[in-house]
C-alpha cells in the first residue's frame, strides 16, 4: 500500500499539473509558486523518487502571446496556433527552474496515437526509462500544434494516467483548483465531504463528479480525474487529487490529510492494462446478460453470446464489449473483422464453418487479449 506516496513505497511519481495552477488570469506563469513545487520535486528526488512532470499551460501562454480570445480554445486552429507559441515559453521555464536546482529537464510532446498505438507505446515506454535512468526529468505535454478532435486526449489527466502505465510508475498525483472529491459540489453545497480514500471506482464514485473545470482555463473536470484514476489504478499504479491552490503541495501531500487517493490493488498484466487505459476503440460488440456473466467468471466471448456489432474493424483492433444495458464492460483484440463479426453474431459453434466457409476461431474475443472494465 502506497502511503502518502512518499519515496520508500513509490520509486517512480508522475506529476500533472493544471493550466489554471500554472497560468494566472493574465496569462502569466505564476513562477514564485512554480518554484516551491521545483523545491519539492528537488527534495524528493534527494530523498530517491523518479520525478515525471505533465504540465499544461502551453495553450494559455501561447494565447495570451498571441492576443487570442477565450484563453485559445476559440477552435481548434486557434489552440493549435497557442500551442505552438507557449509550448516554447513553457518548455524554457521548466528547464531553468529545474536547472536552478541542478536538474535537467527533458521535453517529451505527444499525441493521443502515440500511446493508443502499441509499439509507439513502447517506444515512449522506453525513451521513459532511458531518461530516468540518466536522472533526467521528463517533462511531458499534449502535443496540441498538431493533434485534431480525433486524435486529442483533451485533458491532461489521462495523459498522466497513461504515462504513469508507460513508465511504470507506482502513482499519480494530479495537482488541481479543487483539494480532492467531495460527495457534492463544495461551492453549492456547504455539507459536502471529502472523500479522503477510494477503494473501488463504481456508479456511486463517478456520480461524485463534475464535468466542468472550475476555473475555465484547463480543459479537464472532475469527470476527466475519475477516468484518469480508473486508468492508473488498471495499471497497478494510485492516483491522488491534490489541492495546488498552496506552495509547496507535494510537501503538503507528504504529512497527509489532504485530497482524495484512489488505491489499486490491481495485478493486471502490461499488454492487458494497456487496453483497459486505451480511449479510443475501433468497434463494439453488443451481449446478452448470459455472456456478460460468463465475461466476468473469465470466459471468452463467444459467438452465441453476441447481439449486436457496430463500427468497422480488421482482425486484431481494439473493441468494446458491451452489456445489455449498453455500458462497455471489456475490452479486447477481434479475432475476426467487421464483416465476419456481423455474419457469426448470435450463432452457435456448430454453424460457424458453413457461414464462414473455413475452419473458424473458436471466440470473438479470446479471453487471453480481453480486460474486464
Amino acid at each position: 500500500m502506497v502511503t502518502h506516496l512518499g519515496p520508500s513505497s513509490c520509486p517512480r511519481l508522475v506529476v500533472k499539473i493544471g493550466s489554471s495552477l500554472l497560468v494566472d488570469r493574465d496569462g502569466q506563469v505564476r513562477r514564485a509558486w512554480l518554484e516551491t513545487v521545483v523545491a519539492d520535486i528537488a527534495a524528493r528526488r534527494a530523498a530517491g523518487q523518479q520525478i515525471i512532470i505533465v504540465s499544461s499551460g502551453a495553450i494559455a501562454l501561447g494565447a495570451r502571446r498571441l492576443g487570442l480570445a477565450k484563453g485559445g480554445r476559440a477552435s481548434l486552429e486557434d489552440a493549435q496556433a497557442a500551442a505552438a507559441t507557449g509550448q516554447i515559453a513553457l518548455s524554457q521555464c521548466w528547464a531553468d527552474l529545474l536547472a536552478a536546482r541542478d536538474m535537467t529537464a527533458a521535453q517529451i510532446l505527444v499525441t493521443l496515437d502515440d500511446l493508443e498505438d502499441r509499439r509507439r507505446y513502447l517506444n515512449a515506454a522506453a525513451t521513459l526509462e532511458r531518461l530516468l535512468g540518466l536522472g533526467v526529468v521528463p517533462v511531458i505535454n499534449e502535443n496540441d500544434s498538431v493533434a485534431t478532435a480525433e486524435i486529442r486526449f483533451g485533458d491532461n489527466d489521462r495523459l498522466a494516467a497513461r504515462i504513469a502505465q508507460a513508465a511504470s510508475a507506482q502513482a499519480v498525483v494530479l495537482l488541481s483548483d479543487v483539494d480532492g472529491l467531495y460527495t457534492a459540489d463544495p461551492a453549492r453545497d456547504p455539507k459536502a465531504e471529502r472523500i479522503a480514500e477510494v477503494a473501488r471506482i463504481d456508479a456511486r464514485i463517478r456520480a461524485m463528479a463534475a464535468s466542468e473545470s472550475s476555473s475555465g482555463m484547463g480543459s479537464g473536470g472532475m469527470a476527466s480525474k475519475i477516468e484518469a484514476a480508473r486508468i492508473a489504478n488498471a495499471a497497478g499504479a494510485a492516483l491522488a487529487i491534490v489541492s495546488g491552490l498552496h506552495a509547496h503541495p507535494l510537501d503538503r501531500l507528504g504529512q497527509g490529510n489532504c485530497g482524495t487517493i484512489f488505491r489499486s490493488q490491481s495485478t493486471t498484466p502490461a499488454r492487458k492494462a494497456w487496453l483497459a487505459g486505451r480511449l479510443t476503440a475501433k468497434g463494439r460488440i453488443h451481449v446478452d446478460a448470459g455472456a456478460a456473466k460468463a465475461l466476468t467468471g473469465g470466459a471468452s466471448l463467444l459467438p452465441a453470446g453476441a447481439t449486436q456489432v457496430e463500427g468497422r474493424f480488421a482482425r486484431g483492433d481494439v473493441i468494446d464489449i458491451c452489456g445489455p444495458d449498453g455500458a462497455i464492460i471489456a475490452r479486447g483484440l477481434a479475432e475476426y473483422d467487421a464483416a465476419e463479426a456481423q455474419r457469426i453474431c448470435g450463432q452457435r459453434s456448430a454453424a460457424l464453418p458453413d457461414l464462414l466457409g473455413y475452419a473458424p476461431r473458436a471466440a470473438l474475443i479470446h479471453r487471453d487479449h480481453m480486460v474486464l472494465l
